[in-house]
C-alpha cells in the first residue's frame, strides 16, 4: 500500500511541475491582461497545491530532499551570476 502512494505522490509532483513550466511559458507571451492576471492565480494555486504534496511527501519520507548546499558552494553560484556566467 505504501509504496502505491509513494508512486502516485511522485506522479502527482510531477505532473504539477509540468502545469507550473506550461504557466512559465504562457504568462510571458499573454499581451491580454486579463488573461495574464487569472494565469497568475491560476499558477498560485499550482504552486500552493505544490507545496502542500510536497510536505506530505516529505512527512512521510516519500521525498529526501539533497543535502544543504555549503556556504561554499552558495558563494560560487552567486559569483556566477553576477559575473554573468549563466
Amino acid at each position: 500500500m505504501q509504496l502505491q502512494e509513494k508512486i502516485m505522490v511522485a506522479d502527482t509532483l510531477a505532473g504539477i511541475n509540468g502545469e507550473l513550466l506550461r504557466y512559465a511559458e504562457m504568462i510571458p507571451q499573454s499581451e491580454n491582461k486579463e488573461l495574464k492576471q487569472t494565469l497568475k492565480q491560476l499558477r498560485n494555486a499550482c504552486e500552493q497545491s505544490q507545496e502542500e504534496l510536497y510536505n506530505i511527501a516529505r512527512e512521510k519520507s516519500y521525498y529526501v530532499p539533497a543535502a544543504k548546499a555549503t556556504d561554499e558552494e552558495v558563494r560560487h553560484v552567486k559569483e556566477l551570476f553576477t559575473q554573468g556566467t549563466i
